[in-house]
C-alpha cells in the first residue's frame, strides 16, 4: 500500500453564517492563487461558522487574508495522509499511533471511490513530529 504522510498547517477563519460565506472565501483564495489541500466548515455559535483552510502555501494565504482584511487563527499543525485505499487502512494508522501512545483527538477522511483516500489527523502539538516518525513521513504503513 502506497501512503504519503505529511505535516500540514491549517487556519481558522470565523465568518457570519450566511449563504455564500464559504463561496466568498473560497473564490477570494482562488483569485489570489491560494491552492488548498483541504477545506472544512463547522458551526461556531448561533450565527457564525468556522471555516478551516489547509493551504499548500501559508505565505500566499497570509497575503490573501491581509488584502481581504480577514483574521486568520493559526497556524495549527495536522497530518495529511493520502494513499491507496484498502480495507483496514485507517485502522492500521490508528493502531500504530495508539501503540506509540499518541492520541488522535479529531480526524476526517474520505474515499475517492477511485481506489484512494485522504485523511486528516488532528493531534496535540507535542505529538505531531512523533506521529510523523511513527507513521514514517512519506512511507507506507507496515
Amino acid at each position: 500500500m502506497s501512503v504519503e504522510v505529511r505535516r500540514v498547517d491549517y487556519y481558522h477563519v470565523t465568518v457570519r453564517d450566511r449563504p455564500g460565506a464559504a463561496f466568498r472565501l473560497l473564490s477570494r483564495l482562488a483569485r489570489d492563487q491560494v491552492n488548498l489541500l483541504a477545506f472544512g466548515a463547522a458551526p461556531a455559535g448561533p450565527d457564525c461558522a468556522q471555516l478551516t483552510v489547509f493551504p499548500d502555501d501559508s505565505g500566499r494565504l497570509a497575503a490573501s487574508a491581509e488584502r481581504a482584511g480577514l483574521t486568520l487563527e493559526g497556524p495549527h499543525a495536522a497530518l495529511l495522509v493520502r494513499g491507496d485505499d484498502r480495507l483496514g487502512a485507517l485502522a492500521e494508522l490508528h493502531r500504530r499511533l495508539a501503540d506509540a501512545g499518541i492520541n488522535v483527538y479529531s480526524s476526517h477522511g474520505v474515499s475517492t471511490g477511485g481506489g484512494s483516500f485522504g485523511y486528516l489527523l488532528y493531534l496535540r502539538p507535542d505529538d505531531v513530529e512523533r506521529a510523523l516518525a511513527v507513521l514514517g513521513e512519506g512511507a507506507a504503513p507496515r
